[in-house]
């Protein structure tokens, strides 16, 4: 078995996508959010379906900045005790 700390990014996500875990990494802002035809249904009539999303860092430096400036990402973070 492959350990996860053994693969480069692009490997450990191309193996999540092999086994059905998630998508291909997108741009939100150009590609928008994946959905399946019930979710636009409920996007139309004014629901707000809960879309999970993982941002993808290009090094450490982009996730100091980015986590320092956004909230939820250490909330959620500290809600499932990745940060200790």
């Amino acid at each position: 078995m492959v350990k996860a700390n053994d693969m480069t990014a692009e490997e450990w996500l191309k193996y999540g996508w092999e086994r059905g875990y998630c998508g291909p990494a997108l741009c939100a802002t150009h590609d928008g959010f994946p959905t399946d035809p019930e979710e636009d249904e409920a996007l139309d009539e004014g629901y707000d379906p809960c879309m999970h999303l993982v941002r993808l860092y290009e090094d450490h430096e982009q996730r100091r900045r980015i986590e320092e400036n956004h909230s939820p990402t250490q909330w959620r973070a500290s809600n499932r005790g990745w940060d200790k």
